[in-house]
């Protein structure tokens, strides 16, 4: 009978990989992909790279602008993520299985997070242009959104994954639901919450890049500005910034998760 389970479930691994397979067959031959000229034109493109695409001496001049918008970007991805986490943290209580009141509002609390996170920064900066058209505060709010739904969802798994124990044995002893909660459920899962907020914060210091060229605004607009003014010196240094920053980013986070966990 083991057998027959391996069996089977190879069986149903090399049919998912056989329909993968022409699944990426028939994308193929609908969008006219060559495949052979796709990976003979990387040399071409890393050679256009190298002889154009550097920063020269009138490049540098740009770096103090360049790095006025790195920051406005920096800062708006740090403040839509704090804001965020607030109401993240409120909802997730809400529709905890450990902490949530139930019926009604843990299903809108559930419903609310679900929605907001299966919609993707980018749909949301589209949605929100029509509103607000291009500024920072449609940068600001697309991210707010994002960060909104993936929080919630994962405060609620922290919540429900730390404080179960220690919320069961405070009801025992008659203890009412908010000191429940500022006494066990919050001190018990703050670590994990943080690491939740460092990993969005870095998350969404790249996509606000990316939100930056919808929106006309932070170091996406300039990125975009220069390399469709064919200006590919400028372009190349807001690149190299951006990935020093990620990186300077990433070790910051880093060492705040093994200093908190």
């Amino acid at each position: 009978m083991r057998d027959n389970f391996f069996a089977k479930k190879r069986m149903n691994t090399l049919l998912f990989c056989a329909f993968l397979l022409l699944v990426t067959l028939v994308a193929m031959i609908v969008t006219d992909y060559n495949v052979i000229k796709g990976f003979t034109s990387i040399p071409k493109a890393a050679e256009w790279a190298a002889d154009n695409f550097y920063p020269n001496e009138k490049a540098m001049k740009r770096l103090p602008a360049i790095i006025s918008s790195l920051s406005e970007t920096i800062l708006v991805s740090i403040a839509a993520t704090a804001v965020a986490a607030v109401f993240a943290m409120l909802f997730a209580i809400a529709g905890s299985h450990t902490t949530g009141v139930g019926g009604v509002f843990s299903f809108v609390s559930r419903s609310i997070a679900t929605l907001f996170r299966n919609i993707d920064v980018a749909a949301w900066s589209m949605i929100l242009l029509i509103s607000f058209g291009q500024n920072v505060l449609t940068g600001y709010f697309a991210l707010f959104f994002g960060s909104f739904g993936f929080l919630t969802r994962a405060f609620m798994e922290s919540i429900d994954e730390v404080s179960n124990s220690s919320v069961e044995a405070l009801r025992s002893t008659g203890a009412g639901y908010f000191p429940i909660i500022f006494q066990s459920v919050i001190p018990a899962s703050i670590p994990q919450l943080l690491s939740w907020v460092l990993f969005m914060v870095e998350t969404n210091i790249r996509q606000a890049t990316l939100i930056g060229i919808l929106t006309g605004t932070g170091i996406g607009f300039l990125f975009s500005l220069y390399y469709k003014g064919l200006n590919y010196s400028s372009a190349s240094l807001v690149v190299i910034v951006i990935i020093l920053a990620i990186f300077a980013i990433e070790s910051v986070s880093t060492y705040v998760r093994r200093a908190i966990l």
